[in-house]
């Protein structure tokens, strides 16, 4: 038993033992497993941590990848471009005064006068001195970019140098276009009684204000406007005085003022005070202009997909430089690795993406202009020929300030052109139907409103303008037959035959001059030589009656051009250039360019709108008032009824205005006549026309003056001018004449010898009206023998031979 008992317990022993061994080998594995756990742990963490490095670096080698690929084509134009800055950097000094100088200076002077000061003069100045400058120097890239100057072309203003030079400065219809809705209620003029108030407003809150048709007074009470006298106020705020109030000034407030005067003399302290722009239209920005209106005309389709295409364009390049300063302005302003900020990268790539279509469209649609551009350039002859004839009829202001055209009054004839003239199934055979109606159109137009001594020389000046512009022109030529030889001392060859006049002599030696400068080989360069060797032929030349219609001596004739010939003839015979002109106008025109259109008051009639008054312009005599009278009663506006007329003198403008405004109101025939009379109320009455706003359209202004010259530019400008005043020549006076005579006029009379009577007073009246330009020679006093006379004694006629008539026995 007790061996029992110790078998038993050294089992229990051994189990122990066992037990104990195993407990040291699980505690031996409890530690290896968590040593391996916590290597699994960090292991897995390292794992972690290299997965999301490579997950980062793969991030930023997509992002690099895109940035590369997305901005590698804007690399070599942005390293383009900061060389160029850095070279432009370095012409600042003369690129910045030429331009200040141009902004501070130029605003007031003539295209040519801006180009010769700005290019010429100073350019060269700054040169010479060694300054600085970019090479070579063009103000339009130093003060606009060719995204502005697409959005001024979308906005109306011509892409010629002139008008981007007034984009710069300001413009005024394109600056209408431009401010839009903004300036409505905010065009006045100083008459206007609120237009203080307004100004006030537009001054408060920021807003554009216009002053239209100014003379040469401005009201002082905007003085401390232009000067900028302003007042501090509390918090940094500025105001302004004006009148007896202080005006908060908003910096966004702009102030425009614009006058119809050609050459208007303003003082020193107003363009101390302002920049003065002269905006007059250049031929090249008119034919522009003009093509726009023919090709709208003949092709609405092609004209409107260019405006299109414009508009397009404009809005791309506009969108396009913008995304490009978005771009640059994100790349610039970004904060740590580029390469982690996501939404940058996305942006970028969008508006890399957008840079890129809107490029591809901007390609297109240049492709797509310039095939418009080829198609438009085929009308260009018509274009250029109304640009040559307008710039013929704004120069004969000059002559006299009652020859004021506006361009709005020949745009009217211009389009009246294209509407009437004959249609032709080729391209070519239509343009020139329309170059020839138009020409010949402008020519009616204008000689309306000339004077008799004055037809002759615009039909002489439209063929020389059309030929210069043809290329066939000689300036120096037409110089020397405007002016002669204005040499002050005598030439040191002296005449060689006593009937030669001494001033013709020397004109021939300045004709001489210009022909071995043009040509050593001219005829004209031995002209003198020749008429002193052939003394004989030359005498009796100039002797003739007629000389401009008989060959020259030494077979000139055929060796010089025509106008070669009338400056020979102006040197012997000066009393014949008259004719020789009008001969010369007929070989290079056609005859009908010097016979000047009869007054047709139905003509005129058609003419006008409700919105253009008649001016006529009064020769000593002429009295219009018959014939309107006339007319009105053909058309059913019988004098006193519906024909209102008046004689202004002290006292009756109220009651013209009222009249006036009753007629537009009501479709009356309106007849002011001798406006001369009361010249301080023709500016009340420019006003009144100003603010008409869709009359009747029967309504007709009528208005008679003597030629004034305070007669205001506005009324003249948008008004039908007709003279008054017997034509030159007898055929032109008894054509005339008969203009005015009806059949039923003629057959009022039973007589038989009354037509060949009237044909006889025709002529003689004719006479006696020719006889007018020698004063009161061979009369007791000087008299006009006017219409009124030709009436009364072809009543007289009618009278005495119906009376004759009725008494003859059967």
């Amino acid at each position: 038993m007790r061996d029992k008992g110790n078998a038993d317990s050294r089992n229990d022993l051994n189990i122990n033992s066992a037990t104990a061994l195993h407990q040291e080998e699980v505690v031996s594995l409890s530690t290896q497993l968590q040593q391996l756990r916590d290597q699994f742990g960090q292991k897995t963490t390292e794992q972690l941590d290299l997965k999301a490095k490579a997950d980062l670096m793969e991030r930023r080698l997509t992002a690099a990848s895109k940035l590369i690929v997305g901005l590698s084509s804007e690399r070599t134009r942005w390293t383009a471009d900061m060389q160029a800055l850095d070279a432009r950097k370095a012409q600042l000094v003369g690129d910045c005064l030429l331009t200040s100088s141009f902004l501070s200076y130029c605003g007031a002077f003539t295209f040519d006068y801006r180009d010769a000061m700005v290019y010429q003069l100073w350019l060269n100045d700054v040169t010479e001195r060694k300054l600085p400058v970019s090479v070579p120097f063009r103000l339009e890239t130093l003060l606009t970019n060719e995204v502005e100057t697409t959005e001024w072309a979308s906005q109306g203003l011509p892409s010629d140098d002139l008008s981007i030079q007034n984009g710069i400065l300001t413009a005024v219809y394109w600056i209408k276009k431009r401010e839009g809705k903004q300036l409505e209620g905010r065009v006045k003029t100083f008459n206007d009684s609120d237009f203080l108030k307004h100004l006030e407003m537009a001054i408060q809150y920021g807003f554009p204000f216009l002053f239209e048709n100014l003379d040469e007074y401005i009201d002082p009470v905007i003085d401390p406007v232009l000067e900028k006298s302003f007042i501090l106020q509390g918090s940094g705020r500025k105001a302004v005085k004006l009148g007896d109030k202080e005006v908060e000034w908003d910096s966004n407030f702009r102030l425009y003022m614009t006058t119809k005067l050609s050459k208007p003399h303003y003082g020193p302290e107003i363009s101390g005070k302002s920049m003065i722009i002269n905006y007059s239209v250049t031929q090249q920005g008119l034919a522009e202009q003009l093509l726009n209106v023919v090709v709208k005309h003949e092709r609405a389709d092609l004209e409107e997909q260019r405006e299109s295409l414009i508009q397009q364009m404009s809005s791309n390049k506009v969108l396009l430089s913008n995304l490009e300063e978005s771009l640059l302005s994100n790349l610039s302003n970004a904060s740590g690795n580029i390469l982690d900020n996501q939404e940058l990268i996305g942006t970028l790539e969008e508006a890399k993406s957008k840079a890129v279509e809107i490029s591809q469209k901007l390609a297109e649609a240049s492709a797509t202009a310039s095939q418009i551009e080829e198609v438009r350039a085929k009308y260009k002859p018509a274009a250029l020929r109304g640009a040559v004839l307008f710039f013929v009829l704004a120069s004969l202001a000059a002559i006299s300030n009652m020859y004021e055209y506006s361009l709005a009054s020949f745009l009217a004839v211009f389009s009246l052109t294209l509407d009437t003239s004959k249609k032709a199934p080729s391209l070519e055979a239509r343009l020139h139907n329309v170059v020839e109606a138009l020409t010949f159109d402008v020519y009616n137009y204008t000689c309306l409103s000339l004077f008799e001594c004055h037809k002759l020389m615009f039909s002489f000046q439209m063929t020389q303008k059309i030929l210069e512009a043809e290329g066939e022109g000689d300036p120096v030529q037409l110089d020397f037959f405007l002016k002669g030889n204005l040499a002050l001392e005598k030439n040191s060859r002296r005449k060689p035959h006593s009937w030669l006049p001494d001033q013709g002599w020397e004109d021939l030696m300045r004709l001489v001059e210009i022909g071995k400068a043009k040509e050593a080989s001219s005829p004209l360069s031995g002209l003198a030589d020749d008429i002193e060797r052939n003394e004989g032929p030359w005498k009796e030349y100039a002797a003739l009656e007629a000389p401009e219609a008989a060959l020259m001596p030494s077979d000139l004739t055929a060796k010089l051009s025509l106008f070669e010939q009338l400056l020979v003839l102006r040197c012997l015979r000066m009393d014949r250039v008259t004719v020789s002109i009008t001969r010369y106008v007929i070989a290079k025109m056609g005859e009908k360019y010097v016979q000047p259109p009869t007054l047709d008051y139905s003509a005129i009639y058609r003419q006008s709108t409700q919105m253009t008054p008649i001016i006529f312009v009064l020769s000593p005599g002429a009295d219009p008032a018959f014939d309107v009278f006339k007319l009105g009663e053909e058309m059913g506006f019988k004098a006193g009824v519906k024909l209102k007329y008046m004689a202004l003198g002290q006292g009756m403008g109220p009651k013209a205005a009222e009249v006036i405004e009753s007629g537009a109101a009501r479709g009356l025939w309106v007849m002011l006549q001798n406006c001369h009379l009361l010249p301080k109320w023709l500016k009340t009455l420019e006003k009144i026309l100003d603010k008409l706003d869709k009359p009747h359209k029967d309504f007709r202004l009528w208005l008679t003056t003597e030629p004034t010259d305070r007669f205001p530019i506005g009324i003249l400008q948008r008004s039908l001018k007709v003279v008054t005043e017997p034509p030159n020549g007898l055929k032109l006076n008894m054509r005339s004449s008969y203009s005015k005579i009806t059949d039923s006029l003629l057959t009022t009379c039973p007589h038989q010898a009354f037509r060949p009577l009237v044909w006889v007073l025709a002529l003689f009246h004719a006479v006696v009206q020719e006889r007018r330009k020698y004063g009161k020679l061979g009369w007791n006093v000087p008299y006009d023998f006017n219409e009124t006379d030709f009436r009364i004694s072809m009543a007289l006629i009618a009278t005495y031979l119906t009376k004759a008539s009725s008494c003859r026995t059967p």
